[in-house]
């Protein structure tokens, strides 16, 4: 077994997407100029619908009007997929790989960010998988993680939302993923006492280690904190 890849995990926590959005783009930058290792995001945004390039804007179900009122932004974005929504309750990552020669299939891209989902899922003792028609994390008919991803020569963006205990009426108010008659559902719907994001974090961080095999190293709080806040 060789060396393993060293991953740095940010835990920034809540970000404007706007931010989130920048963040990234200048990370792949510097990933691909090797100025950076890997690269594992976690955020929290506050209530944002954002725009995949295969987005339709009549899947966002309510007018501007109401989205004022209840306070959520519209961005287009650079990943693939349609609209979906993130908001408080909810974790977010955002993965800036360099895929090795070995990893260089979308596909499987794709799947490995599943796997290491069901398998955090798992670790709570919630059996998820695959939907066979539709990208994510599901629970019976019910969606608990989206995945939406941008690969540029081989550097991976964007990622995942897991919802552990967001307010799910947002979803009614867009077509989630452009997916109809499916549920969406969040871990605090199968768990007494569900986990803080941190320590849902925890146990992501622990399993996309294993699926990915990287080497994952904390990244001092205050550099995190000052990543996120540059403006």
């Amino acid at each position: 077994m060789g060396i393993r890849p060293v991953c740095e995990v940010q835990r920034l926590g809540r970000v404007p997407y706007p931010r989130a959005l920048a963040l990234q783009e200048e990370l792949v930058a510097r990933r691909r100029a090797d100025e950076i290792p890997d690269q594992l995001l976690l955020v929290e945004h506050p209530h944002v619908f954002t725009l995949g390039s295969g987005a339709r804007l009549e899947h966002i179900l309510v007018d501007a009007g109401e989205r004022e009122r209840l306070g959520i932004t519209v961005h287009q974005t650079t990943r693939g997929g349609d609209v979906t929504y993130h908001g408080p309750g909810q974790l977010v990552g955002y993965p800036i790989l360099r895929l090795g020669e070995s990893e260089r299939d979308a596909h499987a891209y794709l799947r490995r960010l599943e796997e290491s989902l069901i398998l955090t899922l798992a670790s709570y003792g919630i059996e998820a998988g695959r939907h066979p028609h539709y990208t994510g994390v599901w629970v019976g008919d019910a969606k608990l993680a989206a995945i939406g991803v941008r690969l540029s020569r081989w550097i991976t963006s964007h990622g995942f939302a897991l919802n552990l205990d967001c307010d799910l009426r947002y979803f009614a108010a867009i077509v989630p993923c452009g997916i109809r008659g499916k549920r969406v559902g969040s871990l605090a719907q199968y768990l007494e006492s569900p986990p803080t994001l941190e320590q849902l974090g925890d146990r992501v961080v622990a399993r996309f280690s294993e699926v990915f095999e990287r080497e994952m190293v904390e990244a001092p709080r205050a550099v995190a904190s000052a990543i996120a806040g540059r403006s």
